[in-house]
């Protein structure tokens, strides 16, 4: 391994290891993006495994095998449009486990929607049932009824997304949307969320907390020191380099140690090989027929699961988590920008990242997914963790995904982590994402009560209202079913909720810009608000970036299209005004 001795992370004040537009050593690069793959398998696993359990398939072992490549394939796809044209950034797009979120609410409200009439009612959730779910053409024939009816309506809802970032109609939320809004709403989702991690790390805890705390000392406790690993050079010959190795790969470290840690308590049967245990998908070897039954390979193609249904209630619910995933990509992007210490989006590139995520929802309906792909905010905790922000990294993560998502041996053999270790490094991931979060509201002025008023009232309002939905199902009773589960649907979504609640009380209540936060995502501009007498100022003054606006430019030119058609397009930067000057910031990561 040939490395420079000494990495120079106080370039323009920013510690990170690799910039955006830096491209590690290929070696370093291919371990760097098969670690985002690892860390990211675990959501992928969870929201597939969701999908299949909303569609009533929970032990149906081949639909869920083809539901997993397909998303794998997608989150490959997904992300190489979001890094190549998309909005730039190093920003993963997964399985979004957004729409996974009224998915959810559904079942808590209609527990019967998995029954089947085959002579005696028999329901897929019941664990005091045995059957065999591959076997039963009843259950496969509900579960491929479903998948159709998720895949026609995340595809209307995916067009509905691609038309607010197409239109610009993203730039005109961010005028209403600041991060008083955002943050709870993101931070309602993790929270939800958090019973994904449950599920995975209960199975056993002293894995998943193995697993979590080695990745935490890897990345937190010993971020002041390098690693010592031998290298060669021409001109010292073999001799030993200082590296931040154990920080950049933390994660991975953490989740390879708790996969050992699960082989060796298989090995010696500390875990018991009885399947109605709780413990017993802990062990390496309790989905060891994963990887004999799959397809050496497998292409995954528009309407496998044959032609797709439109369900107004299926849609309704897409059509709220697509407005929750657009104030969720838009606070990811910044987070993202924040963390890889560049500036501010322009509005033309958050335009442009919307319609690429709204084009990949539709398609990843076509494909029969279940879910959209949107960006994940796990992945910029790595970044955080890691200290590397490289684009490459992605690119390289995307090709990893869609040979995956191809190979089904290959894909199979990750399907076989076990849920502690998936767990552990979920942990890790969402919390820190989770902080990130919560770092946007460092541009908020948390002196004033409004703030921390509407703050906590619409956290504790999405918690409250979708749990009392799910403990008194019978609450709502206007006299008429379809209104009834409408409303108990969207009640029971805690980012409707929460989100709606302070989006309105953002807007009512009088305050400043800059004391909701908004001004420090807006362009500066003069009094009169001509973007041509922009102060320039900053030209003589050194940059508090790593990097500048160019990190958003596309890898072709846009100045063939006329100037008469361009100013129609707000996804594409305007050949006059290529230069946005956005204030300083005023926090640090």
């Amino acid at each position: 391994m040939d490395t420079d001795d000494n990495i120079d992370t106080s370039k323009s004040g920013s510690d990170l290891h690799y910039k955006i537009s830096e491209r590690p050593p290929f070696h370093v690069n291919a371990v760097l993006s098969f670690q985002q793959v690892l860390i990211s398998l675990a959501g992928s696993l969870a929201v597939s495994s969701f999908v299949a359990d909303a569609a009533c398939a929970e032990d149906d072992t081949d639909l869920k095998s083809r539901l997993l490549s397909s998303t794998l394939l997608m989150n490959g796809v997904t992300t190489l449009l979001m890094v190549v044209v998309g909005i730039r950034l190093p920003l993963y797009q997964g399985a979004a486990a957004l729409y996974i979120v009224p998915l959810i609410a559904i079942q808590s409200v209609d527990p019967t929607r998995c029954l089947v009439s085959d002579d005696t009612s028999l329901s897929i959730n019941d664990s005091s049932v045995s059957y065999d779910g591959a076997d039963n053409a009843a259950i496969k024939h509900l579960a491929m009824i479903k998948i159709r009816e998720m895949a026609g309506s995340l595809m209307a809802a995916g067009i509905v997304h691609f038309a607010i970032g197409a239109t610009g109609l993203v730039g005109f939320a961010l005028r209403i949307i600041g991060p008083i809004t955002i943050v709870p709403t993101v931070l309602l989702s993790g929270l939800y969320l958090s019973r994904a991690v449950t599920r995975f790390s209960k199975t056993h805890w002293g894995i998943s907390l193995s697993t979590a705390v080695v990745a935490i000392i890897m990345s937190i406790y010993l971020t002041k020191k390098k690693t010592p690993i031998p290298s060669w050079s021409k001109k010292k010959g073999f001799h030993w380099t200082r590296y931040p190795l154990h920080q950049m790969f933390a994660i991975m470290i953490g989740m390879l140690f708790g996969w050992a840690l699960s082989a060796i308590l298989t090995a010696t049967d500390a875990i018991p090989f009885d399947p109605k245990s709780v413990h017993f998908k802990a062990r390496t070897d309790a989905r060891g027929d994963v990887v004999s039954n799959a397809h050496w390979f497998y292409f995954p193609y528009p309407g496998q699961f044959g032609p797709p249904i439109f369900e107004t209630g299926a849609f309704s619910a897409f059509l709220i988590a697509t407005f929750i995933s657009i104030l969720d990509s838009i606070g990811d992007y910044y987070a993202c920008a924040m963390i890889c210490n560049v500036p501010p989006p322009p509005s033309h590139s958050v335009n442009r990242g919307i319609a690429v995520e709204g084009l990949c929802t539709a398609l990843s309906g076509a494909m029969g997914c279940g879910h959209a792909t949107s960006t994940q905010g796990g992945n910029i905790g790595s970044i955080g963790i890691t200290k590397v922000a490289s684009r490459s990294v992605f690119l390289g993560a995307s090709l990893i995904f869609i040979l995956f998502g191809l190979l089904g041996k290959v894909s199979a053999i990750f399907v076989t982590m076990p849920h502690p270790v998936l767990g552990g490094g979920m942990i890790v991931m969402y919390g820190m994402f989770t902080g990130v979060i919560l770092s946007n509201l460092q541009v908020v002025s948390l002196r004033s009560t409004r703030n921390l008023a509407i703050i906590g009232i619409s956290i504790v309002s999405g918690l409250m209202i979708p749990r009392w939905i799910e403990t008194t199902p019978d609450a709502i009773n206007t006299g008429n079913l379809t209104a009834d589960k409408i409303l108990k649907v969207l009640l029971a979504n805690p980012n409707l909720t929460g989100g709606l609640v302070s989006c309105i009380l953002d807007n009512t209540t009088p305050a400043t810009l800059q004391e909701r936060g908004i001004s420090s995502w807006r362009p500066q501009t003069d009094a009169k608000g001509n973007e041509d007498d922009k102060d320039m100022s900053f030209i003589t003054k050194p940059s508090p970036f790593s990097e500048g606006l160019d990190v958003y430019d596309l890898p072709f030119s846009v100045r063939c299209i006329p100037h008469n058609l361009l100013k129609y397009l707000p996804f594409l930067p305007k050949q006059d005004n290529n230069v946005e000057v956005f204030p300083s910031p005023q926090f640090t990561v």
